[in-house]
């Protein structure tokens, strides 16, 4: 299991935890320049693909400030509910929230992903960006959302990922292991939560193997598509009704 702070005696959740309280100040802004602003697009994406789901509950696990649930409103949704384990980033999202007067649909509560606060079959959809590798357990992680979705609704996630084509996999990785953690240690001023950021996508089950953790789920016509040569990828998943066989 990669951990953010290998010295810590506490579990991954609490080190993630930790990781983003301390880095939450300066996330939104290392964010967007170390993706050259590419991440908004990646949303833009991830949210079309609920469109023709017309849903009116969102649910967006591991928020973290708001950035996804904020494009979820293009959706003219009446809830979008996000959740979080790190305080220090709800604070900043619920500020964003506010500023935008957007508190009347958007809602963000402090919530582990593995055990969500919310009775079965509450929301139309779910979507997580960037969160999923953070999970301590992964297959409880998508049980629950699982759980939370209502029959034929959509599960979508942006990740990161592991470009394999010359030349862009080589510069990737230069960039993601040597550049992205320099600028990002200058900047948020925590020695390892950039070095975390590689080591956690190299470790994760991308691809095909992420599908089959979805189908081991429940989700139903699982599908993954690459972004940007390979740098991220969308998945999406169909939570099966019992009549239509969707």
């Amino acid at each position: 299991m990669v951990l953010p702070y290998r010295s810590a005696d506490k579990s991954k959740k609490e080190q993630v935890a930790r990781m983003f309280d301390n880095i939450a100040g300066h996330y939104d802004f290392l964010n967007h320049l170390l993706s050259l602003n590419i991440d908004r697009l990646w949303r833009r994406k991830a949210i079309s693909l609920l469109k023709d789901h017309h849903p009116l509950t969102i649910l967006d696990v591991a928020t973290g400030t708001g950035d996804l649930a904020i494009e979820a409103m293009k959706l003219n949704p009446v809830k979008i509910t996000g959740i979080d384990i790190s305080a220090e980033m709800l604070k900043i999202g619920r500020d964003k929230i506010i500023k935008r007067k957007l508190s009347h649909v958007i809602e963000l509560l402090q919530a582990d992903s593995e055990n969500l606060p919310f009775e079965a079959q509450s929301f139309d959809s779910a979507i997580v960006a960037f969160g999923v590798r953070n999970f301590e357990n992964l297959e409880k992680g998508l049980f629950e959302i699982f759980r939370v979705i209502k029959p034929g609704g959509i599960f979508v996630v942006l990740e990161f990922s592991k470009p394999s084509a010359f030349p862009v996999k080589q510069l990737f990785q230069c960039y993601f292991r040597l550049i992205l953690p320099f600028v990002g240690r200058l900047i948020s001023k925590d020695r390892t939560a950039y070095s975390y950021l590689p080591e956690s996508v190299a470790a994760f089950p991308e691809g095909k193997a992420f599908l089959q953790k979805l189908e081991e789920a429940g989700f139903k016509k699982v599908e993954y598509i690459s972004l940007s040569f390979g740098i991220a990828a969308l998945y999406s998943g169909i939570k099966q009704t019992k009549n239509s066989g969707i």
